[in-house]
């Protein structure tokens, strides 16, 4: 990418375009250029070079009359190139620790918070992929007796996830009884993630050779009504989805009405997070990059927390893909670190 810009100027002028346009979201001419950043050329100069950089696909000019906004591969070029990214100041730092409420311990309410604090810091939409429970490690499974013939089934993973199931069983079945399913059951399935759980069961209940006792076999029959359901399901918390009504850009109902869809659907917005989980650090989708349709417009930031090793999901922000990548990236970054650590510290 940095090939692409060719000497000092040339890397001085695209930055000026894409911060002022960053600040205004309108296009940028060479005066304003020449006026506040300081290049010491002319606004001909300036002109000149936005023409030479408009050739090599980093500006266009949507009209002809106005000045130059940069393209996704300008972006990608300033990201990948050009931008210096900082870390968050001791004072934003602190500032993000104290947004999470005192009383938030519980992790679906961590990551639920989480959004929210990311929505209030980038002004524009926090998300967070929860874990797929059937990528965490088992840890504890508790059967409860409802009533006669109904069992809830409380599925705890070592991430701190709880998957609760409520089924009917065919025969009444008493506390103490369910109790010592859950001992054994518990004693079996220890270190497992979640999906070599339900292969163990099979497994254990597929043995030709191995006379059940009436604890095994049933202890095996609750667990397995447990997991009928699915558990390879992730949810999306979003936050501030309100926030993006004010960027210019989505002033257009069908464009804004397009994104609320795609908030409502969620599949797309977790497919991208969920690729996300793979890569260290910082991941940015500028515009196309991100393959949701006709979203164009919109840049996603993301990055996987995790727990000690156990990378459990992602989380970022989604804003116009002119949004302020010096801020929000090291933002995203350091709220992904803190919500590791408050996660090690839960679980």
């Amino acid at each position: 990418m940095k090939e692409l810009v060719r000497g000092e100027r040339s890397r001085r002028v695209l930055e000026a375009v894409i911060l002022e346009y960053i600040k205004g979201g309108v296009p940028v001419g060479s005066r304003a250029i020449a006026k506040k950043y300081g290049l010491s050329v002319s606004p001909a100069t300036i002109r000149n070079v936005m023409a030479d950089l408009e050739e090599l696909g980093l500006l266009y000019q949507p009209h002809t009359s106005a000045g130059r906004v940069p393209s996704e591969l300008g972006l990608r070029v300033y990201i990948d190139a050009i931008l210096k990214i900082q870390q968050l100041s001791i004072a934003d730092r602190e500032q993000i620790r104290r947004s999470y409420r005192g009383g938030v311990s519980r992790v679906e309410g961590l990551l639920q918070e989480t959004s929210k604090v990311l929505s209030s810091f980038s002004k524009q939409a926090g998300v967070v992929l929860t874990p797929r429970l059937s990528h965490t490690v088992f840890k504890r499974i508790e059967f409860v007796r409802l009533r006669t013939s109904m069992v809830m089934t409380i599925l705890i993973s070592q991430a701190g996830i709880v998957h609760n199931t409520v089924f009917e069983i065919k025969e009444d079945i008493s506390q103490e009884e369910l109790d010592k399913y859950g001992r054994y059951l518990n004693e079996m399935l220890q270190d497992l993630a979640l999906h070599q759980v339900k292969a163990r069961l099979l497994e254990e209940m597929q043995k030709e050779k191995v006379l059940f006792d009436r604890l095994l076999s049933k202890a095996l029959e609750l667990s397995q009504k447990a997991l009928q359901e699915d558990i390879e399901n992730s949810e999306l918390y979003i936050g501030g989805r309100t926030n993006l009504l004010d960027n210019p850009e989505f002033a257009d109902v069908e464009q804004m009405r397009r994104i609320f869809n795609a908030f409502e659907e969620k599949s797309k917005i977790i497919d991208l997070l969920d690729k996300s989980m793979s890569a260290e650090g910082v991941n940015i989708f500028i515009g196309s990059e991100s393959e949701l349709l006709d979203m164009e417009s919109v840049s996603f930031i993301t990055s996987p927390y995790a727990s000690g090793d156990e990378v459990l999901g992602t989380l970022g922000v989604i804003g116009p893909t002119r949004m302020d990548y010096s801020r929000i990236i090291p933002l995203v970054d350091y709220t992904a670190k803190l919500l590791s650590k408050m996660l090690e510290d839960t679980l």
